[in-house]
């Protein structure tokens, strides 16, 4: 007991046994803080506050913490060494994809939940968590050196952009809502009144304003997205272009009017292909964390660009100070608002326990076994740089992170799997912190032979 005791009150200064918990253990404290100023009897954080923090966390400080570390580090020379992260984020969504399948077939969720139940098994975090996570793990003792915290964030920062077009070019149109699932919401018809057993009355728009009091799961990572969602983005369109249209069904008017013009033109395929770019959501894909990578690979590029920007006595260094200021509210900002959105409990889901349970052992804990595998197997390949310990810790954790919070906002988006997505995202959170801890553990013991 006295050496626990001696381990947690020096803070982190030295290695000890709980080096790998103490990390999670600051996360935990600063979570706690936000469910309790969210709780309704203090009331210090209210459902308008947090939203108000997200969306300062989205549109600021997470931008301006990318755009500073990742511009201070990023080279011509670094980004041909750094290759093998966006194909490390690849290859974690392709293996969880393949395991998502496989809980699919085994844990049966409804016919409808399918493709939901291998996109939020194999899509995982590469966003605020694995950011957070190496803030807590460089603030204190780490086996990481001086510049753990900018390399850590250099190195998430750097796979942001491979995983914002896999979500918006792959996961938008795998989250399509079935058609039958259309269908039957299109004839039942929004905001009409439901009948409950007993023959009482309720309305969409009542229960609606309920959910609201809560802080809701979704707008962690995206704030605004219930408002990104329109008519066309929850039309199940996919479908309708891939099948023929039976002779009773309806042909949908604008591949109609497509076909008709160009139809002398273009092959059947890259016809169907080109419609599909078009109503492909683009315009969500720079968002301001995405567009401040963007501009850090930018000035990082071009030395006389990163030389104004970056440096003692750099032209512009009290400009990047600022934003460094900034930025450093990041993980504090956000960790408040991820306590907030657990105030209002796991959402109701259709998808059953079998399934719930299954998706998050496959995220949590077959998942970062194979990613270790994979990462070794690149470190024995020459695929990796020799001695570099973020490197291989940012690799792993890409492997172990819960389900991508971005995908409860394509639910929304396309008005399909919202209140399955936030229960599988709570259940995950809540898990999480024992399985990180039980990885990050193996993780330091296998870098510690790097």
């Amino acid at each position: 007991m006295d050496n626990l005791a001696a381990a947690l009150a020096s803070g982190g200064t030295q290695p000890n046994i709980l080096g790998p918990v103490v990390p999670l253990l600051k996360i935990l404290c600063m979570c706690m803080v936000g469910l309790l100023l969210t709780h309704p009897r203090i009331g210090v954080l209210g459902p308008d506050s947090c939203k108000l923090l997200s969306k300062l966390v989205f549109a600021l400080f997470l931008p301006c913490l990318i755009f500073t570390e990742l511009g201070k580090s990023v080279t011509p020379k670094n980004m041909r060494d750094w290759w093998f992260i966006p194909v490390n984020v690849l290859a974690s969504y392709l293996i969880g994809c393949v395991v998502g399948y496989l809980v699919a077939i085994l844990c049966r969720p409804p016919p409808r939940l399918f493709r939901f139940t291998v996109a939020m098994t194999g899509i995982g975090n590469t966003g605020n968590l694995p950011l957070s996570i190496v803030g807590s793990v460089c603030h204190g003792w780490n086996p990481f050196g001086k510049q753990c915290k900018q390399s850590g964030v250099a190195y998430v920062s750097f796979a942001q952009w491979v995983a914002v077009i896999v979500l918006y070019v792959f996961v938008y149109h795998m989250l399509e809502p079935p058609r039958d699932y259309y269908c039957y919401i299109d004839e039942l018809g929004r905001g009409e009144e439901i009948i409950d057993q007993e023959g009482g009355v309720q309305e969409e728009e009542e229960q609606e304003i309920q959910a609201a009091q809560m802080p809701d799961f979704v707008e962690a990572e995206w704030p605004g997205v219930k408002d990104a969602g329109t008519e066309e983005t929850r039309t199940p369109f996919l479908d309708r272009i891939f099948r023929r249209a039976s002779f009773n069904e309806r042909r949908d008017p604008v591949v109609e009017d497509h076909e008709r013009v160009r139809c002398l033109r273009e092959p059947r395929v890259v016809r169907k292909m080109r419609i599909l770019a078009e109503r492909t959501p683009l315009q969500h894909m720079l968002q301001p964390p995405t567009v401040a990578s963007l501009l850090a690979i930018l000035v990082g590029s071009v030395h006389y660009l990163q030389s104004v920007a970056f440096g003692e006595g750099a032209p512009l260094e009290f400009f990047t100070d600022a934003l460094t200021i900034l930025g450093n509210a990041m993980v504090p900002c956000v960790l408040l608002v991820l306590g907030g959105m657990f105030s209002g409990g796991p959402a109701k889901s259709e998808l059953g326990l079998r399934t719930t349970v299954g998706i998050c052992v496959a995220r949590l804990v077959v998942l970062p076994a194979i990613g270790i595998g994979v990462v070794v197997a690149a470190n024995r390949g020459g695929f990796l740089p020799q001695g570099d310990k973020m490197f291989h810790f940012v690799l792993l954790l890409q492997h172990a992170m819960p389900s991508s919070i971005l995908m409860a906002g394509l639910t929304s988006v396309r008005g399909y799997g919202e209140k399955e997505a936030s229960s599988v995202l709570f259940w995950q959170h809540i898990f999480s912190v024992v399985s990180l801890a039980g990885y990050i553990g193996i993780y330091f013991k296998y870098i510690s032979y790097i």
